[in-house]
């Protein structure tokens, strides 16, 4: 006689009993190769680091209203700006001042006051043949370095010398270095001042010869450019002849920058152009 088939033990139900975890799905989002991975990584590693630094400025931009110097303005007359740094050097100022009358062209000297103080006779016959006399700075420095006292100091010390030497204050501003935020254009504009950039950079301090310096300054200018140059550039003297009498036959008029910038309400766009108010809406 067969004997029956043993019961199988029933499955233990105990408190840490649970039931078996569900096997694992895949994602249908493919995961990024390693490579990828890693340039995704250096990515944001470099946007970090570019705006970490900036502080106050990267807010400025990404947050805020950016405010703008002068660069070019819009101009209906064929008008340009003729403008020289002078920071350092004086031997090739009164050269610069004769060839100027030559093309009867009127110019803005932006003036460091250093240079102030020790070419005084300089700033007088600049003043004297009709030139604009700029603002430059006291001592030259960085000025988005500056606390809006320091930036007041600069701004005054500069204009102080001036307006002693020719009894008249200047009311255009060019930072060192073209350097600048939003606190340099406000303060110095609270001050009475505009602030001035350029819109063509003749590069004439790289000293790269006469003809390199004639071709940047000429090379599409359009009314309403301001042109940077140095008066103390090794080819400026080579290079100005040429540089202003191409101005004239291509019928522009040269102006200082105190009479290229508009009267009234105006408005500077993303590029530094300033404009009407009428015009820009």
């Amino acid at each position: 006689m067969s004997q029956p088939a043993p019961l199988k033990p029933k499955p233990r139900r105990d408190l840490n009993w649970s039931m078996p975890a569900p096997p694992q799905r895949r994602s249908r989002i493919p995961a990024l190769p390693t490579r990828q991975l890693a340039l995704c990584c250096a990515l944001a590693l470099l946007c970090a680091c570019y705006i970490g630094p900036l502080g106050r400025e990267a807010t400025t931009v990404l947050a805020a209203k950016r405010e703008l110097p002068v660069y070019c303005v819009e101009r209906e007359d064929n008008v340009i700006t003729v403008s020289f740094d002078a920071s350092w050097g004086g031997d090739q100022t009164l050269r610069i001042l004769d060839l100027l009358d030559q093309y009867n062209a009127k110019a803005t000297f932006f003036l460091v006051g250093i240079w102030v103080d020790k070419y005084p006779d300089l700033v007088k016959e600049i003043h004297a043949r009709g030139h604009e006399i700029g603002n430059h700075s006291d001592s030259h420095p960085e000025m988005s370095k500056l606390s809006s006292e320091r930036i007041i100091r600069e701004l005054d010390g500069c204009s102080d010398k001036i307006e002693a030497l020719t009894g008249e204050r200047p009311t255009s501003f060019r930072p060192p270095y073209g350097d600048y935020d939003n606190e340099v254009v406000t303060v110095s504009r609270a001050e009475g001042y505009e602030v001035v950039q350029w819109s063509i950079d003749s590069l004439d301090w790289k000293n790269k010869g006469a003809e390199d310096l004639i071709r940047r300054a000429t090379k599409n200018v359009q009314k309403g450019d301001i042109i940077l140059f140095h008066n103390d550039s090794k080819y400026i003297l080579d290079a100005l002849p040429t540089i202003l009498k191409t101005y004239q036959e291509q019928g522009f008029t040269m102006i200082p920058a105190r009479e290229i910038l508009l009267e009234g309400e105006t408005t500077i766009d993303v590029q530094g152009k300033q404009h009407p108010v009428a015009a820009a809406q």
